[in-house]
């Protein structure tokens, strides 16, 4: 066999893994970056809304932690488990 034979073998294995990748991973990793930012840049006042799906304005913040008022209730979430912030009130 030539030595060219294992690399017309293999490159439709690696064009594969190089589509899978600019396809599926790269976009995902984009995402989770803007979430973490966006996570970060929560300030006193924002309108969130919360990946169970409840709507609150922030309260206040802690580290790892984020007071929500919903109505006339004050919860305690993780920041990692704010979805969005409306820019609509």
């Amino acid at each position: 066999m030539e030595g060219g034979g294992i690399l017309v073998t293999l490159a439709p294995l690696i064009l594969m893994f190089v589509v899978f990748y600019f396809l599926l991973i790269r976009p995902q990793q984009k995402r989770q970056k803007q979430v973490k930012q966006m996570q970060d840049d929560l300030q006193k006042g924002d309108n969130i809304v919360t990946i169970g799906g409840m709507h609150g304005v922030v309260h206040a913040i802690d580290e790892g932690t984020i007071v929500i008022i919903a109505g006339d209730t004050k919860l305690t979430y993780d920041r990692t488990s704010i979805r969005d912030v409306k820019s609509d009130v």
